[in-house]
């Protein structure tokens, strides 16, 4: 049977590990992300992630070309199958509707379904908030595309605390009230989400589902060194990351992950769902490096085996 975790507030239930799709038509062509793709599902994976405007950052890419992807896989689905799929993407960063304002939440998101191949997004996620719009604009945006059936859901990414509360606080009670908060959280992290944001889905009772949850890598333990970056495609975003601090954190996880006869990044994982987060997300370039990332849906970690990691990554809390 295939381990799941409840959304708060929604029918979804999700694998606890949610498959990032940023390295789709990046670091994965089209037929390697196929690959990743059905061997995710066919190890009981059902919840995937990505957004209108990855990768727009790719030389030759426009955007879209990570829900394309996703999109051309699906079809390759049966309906059984396709309908077991969670699908969660999020709209507010792509030219010409690199905005959250009413009119560009609604047609990035129909620009999204059109790529997706769907009638309908699971999970829709404000990627970027714009703080010249209004929330209550952006709340009836959300609650329009629900009443169309164009999503069954809203979440939040990247917003400021106060603006986050404010729209939780304002929707509550309407179609619009997010289940889920998408934070950037990890080892190497912390403060951002653990001082201002980890009251919210506490109170609001909402799904987290932390980004960067590897780091850009760095908590799987292959780069301990700057030099070890270099030309890898996520160069510019790890190599600020190596610092003796991070050493003291790698060095914990490779201790642990050698006690649960696992790998660094099951155990980075393991620690993010013992802080509290419901699916953390994490991206994968070939399907080989999946099975660590997998295994977090049956790592469990002990009390002192979390405070031990706590302690480790303080520098960073």
């Amino acid at each position: 049977m295939r381990p799941t975790v409840a959304l708060p507030g929604t029918d979804l239930r999700v694998f606890p590990l949610n498959l990032g799709g940023n390295t789709f038509g990046w670091t994965a062509d089209e037929a390697t992300s196929f690959d990743i793709l059905h061997s995710y599902a066919q190890a009981g994976g059902n919840f995937l992630d990505t957004a209108d405007v990855y990768s727009a950052w790719v030389p030759g890419n426009r955007g879209g070309e990570s829900e394309s992807i996703i999109g051309s896989w699906l079809h390759t689905l049966s309906a059984p199958e396709r309908e077991e799929m969670v699908i969660a993407t999020k709209v507010g960063r792509l030219e010409p509707h690199a905005s959250v304002g009413a009119a560009d939440i609604i047609d990035a998101t129909c620009a999204s379904l059109d790529r997706l191949r769907i009638d309908t997004i699971d999970l829709l996620y404000l990627h970027f908030d714009d703080d010249t719009t209004p929330i209550e604009e952006q709340i009836e945006a959300c609650c329009d595309l629900i009443k169309r059936g164009h999503a069954r859901y809203i979440g939040l990414s990247n917003y400021a605390p106060q603006r986050m509360r404010a729209f939780l606080d304002l929707s509550r009670g309407t179609e619009a009230a997010p289940v889920a908060l998408q934070p950037h959280y990890n080892l190497l992290h912390r403060h951002d989400y653990e001082r201002t944001l980890r009251p919210l889905p506490q109170e609001h009772r909402t799904a987290v589902f932390p980004y960067y949850a590897l780091a850009s890598g760095v908590l799987t333990g292959k780069f301990r060194r700057r030099e070890d970056t270099s030309g890898t495609a996520r160069e510019n975003s790890t190599a600020a990351l190596i610092t003796p601090e991070t050493e003291a954190v790698l060095n914990t996880l490779d201790r642990l992950a050698s006690l649960h006869d696992a790998s660094p990044a099951t155990i980075a994982l393991a620690w993010l769902r013992a802080k509290g987060a419901t699916a953390p997300i994490a991206s994968v370039s070939r399907p080989d490096q999946l099975p660590e990332l997998m295994a977090v849906a049956h790592t469990q970690l002990s009390v002192s085996e979390v405070m031990q990691l706590d302690a480790a990554s303080q520098p960073f809390a």
